[in-house]
């Protein structure tokens, strides 16, 4: 299998992978009817989705080493648990985890601590403030990868190698995955899926009526331009569809992706690309064109407005993470019927990576509780709820593809041969600081269009968070 190493941000804290690496069949049987959560109602909630290398491996285990040692039942009291999924598929994810984990662990009550809005940016800004006035969660959602090196580097999460040990090591989770958790020996978090953050969904009626073949996926990114300006022809107003300004970012990065290459895309994280390079230039140049078939965005315009644009039939075609699948399944929409998708044209064989994960928190008031949520979160009953309500694939080595519907097993599959790298918009790729910067500056590119300031914006932001 092929792999790109990509360090992110702090390259000496890099924790998954830039898009994700490692072997996996994964799957189950779908689950229909998630529990609610036991949570204050008036909790807000929300929706949306998203590393970097370590050559330090994780602990291997072996199956026979697995012992559990939670308490019959579950530690007991409240388990009170931070995440941005506050609505649509994320929740419905969510309640399904909750709901086994009732099961597993009758003792402990689920608190939800979801904060909605801004595609997880409301959430974070939270978190930081709570983790700052010594009042942790008793564990939060993050993206695996280089967005939690900030929260290891500032001793606020703690190891969680006893649980991995517990799950089954080496033996249930891939290892290569493994040493993409791994940080200075340690493992800091639970994965609870994969995402692939490189698929355009398209609507084939839309694009057949354009003079455009669905079954044929354009070359790369000019040949899509190309497309577009088809369909933009046939009367289709907006013929792509974008979001709020992480959507933004992640259009940019499959512009990056498509026109750098796997290998230079994953080398402006470790220095090896230049931001100021000309491929960059040219990457920049091919994001403002799209942007002129896009409609107007602002930046709390969230992605299932942008997804349903495809699925009614007024918009041709939306850049987004395999999330999206959970959203046409919710407009009872069809595969290959209603809505078909292919890897960001320029980007096929490689897997733009990034995953939610789940943290034990320094000075965590219930940190057994917290440590029965994390053993749900990694166990095959956990991730089989989870990740067929949420349309991403089990973080897992041990689950069955044909288990899941026909996206999925395409994802599986790409996942154990693609060329693996990390996501930027969704935190695997770079730090948090990093990430705002990048999204700083593509909220300002958006409002004043200028391609060299937003250039000259990404090398700054490089120089201030690269190291």
């Amino acid at each position: 299998m092929r792999r790109t190493p990509v360090v992110a941000g702090l390259a000496a804290v890099s924790l998954l992978l830039a898009a994700c690496g490692s072997d996996k069949n994964e799957s189950s049987t779908p689950s229909s009817t998630p529990a609610p959560t036991t949570a204050d109602s008036s909790a807000p909630v929300e929706t949306t989705a998203g590393g970097s290398t370590d050559e330090t491996s994780a602990p291997s285990t072996d199956a026979t080493e697995t012992g559990s040692t939670e308490a019959a039942g579950g530690a007991g009291g409240d388990v009170s648990v931070f995440t941005w999924w506050a609505a649509g598929s994320e929740k419905d994810g969510l309640d399904a985890l909750v709901k086994v984990f009732g099961t597993e662990f009758p003792n402990d009550k689920f608190v939800n601590l979801a904060v909605a809005g801004g595609a997880g940016s409301n959430a974070k800004a939270k978190l930081a403030s709570d983790l700052a006035n010594n009042n942790p969660p008793d564990s939060f959602q993050g993206h695996a990868g280089a967005e939690l090196s900030d929260y290891i580097k500032n001793g606020q999460i703690q190891p969680v190698d006893d649980v991995i040990t517990e799950l089954g090591g080496s033996a249930t989770f891939p290892q290569d995955l493994l040493d993409r958790l791994t940080v200075d020996g340690h493992v800091y978090s639970i994965p609870s899926n994969i995402h692939r953050a490189n698929v355009v969904w398209a609507n084939p009626k839309v694009i057949k009526a354009a003079g455009i073949d669905p079954t044929v996926v354009p070359a790369d990114i000019k040949a899509w331009i190309a497309d577009l300006e088809k369909v933009k022809a046939s009367g289709i107003e907006t013929p792509l569809t974008i979001g709020g300004t992480w959507t933004q970012v992640q259009l940019l990065e499959n512009v990056l992706l498509a026109d750098l290459g796997a290998e230079g895309y994953s080398g402006l994280f470790d220095g090896k690309t230049d931001w100021a390079s000309e491929g960059v230039t040219t990457a920049i140049a091919d994001f403002a064109t799209l942007l002129t078939y896009t409609n107007a965005a602002a930046d709390g315009d969230d992605w299932p407005a942008a997804i349903d644009a495809v699925a009614d039939g007024t918009a041709a075609y939306n850049v987004m993470g395999d999330w999206a699948v959970a959203e046409f399944n919710s407009k009872d929409k069809k595969d290959g019927v209603d809505y078909t998708y292919f890897p960001t044209p320029g980007t096929d064989g490689v897997f733009d990576f990034l995953a939610d994960s789940f943290t034990l928190p320094v000075g965590a008031k219930n940190e057994g509780g917290a440590k029965d949520w994390l053993r749900t979160i990694g166990s095959a009953e956990g991730q089989k709820a989870f990740n067929l309500a949420k349309g991403s694939i089990p973080a897992r080595s041990d689950a069955v593809a044909a288990d899941y519907p026909a996206y999925q097993q395409t994802a599986i599959a790409s996942w154990t041969k693609d060329t693996i790298v990390s996501s930027i918009a969704h935190g695997a790729a770079v730090n948090l600081a990093w990430g705002s910067d990048i999204s700083s500056a593509v909220s300002k590119f958006y409002a004043g269009k200028d391609q060299a300031t937003l250039q000259a914006d990404l090398v700054t932001a490089a120089q201030n968070n690269a190291g």
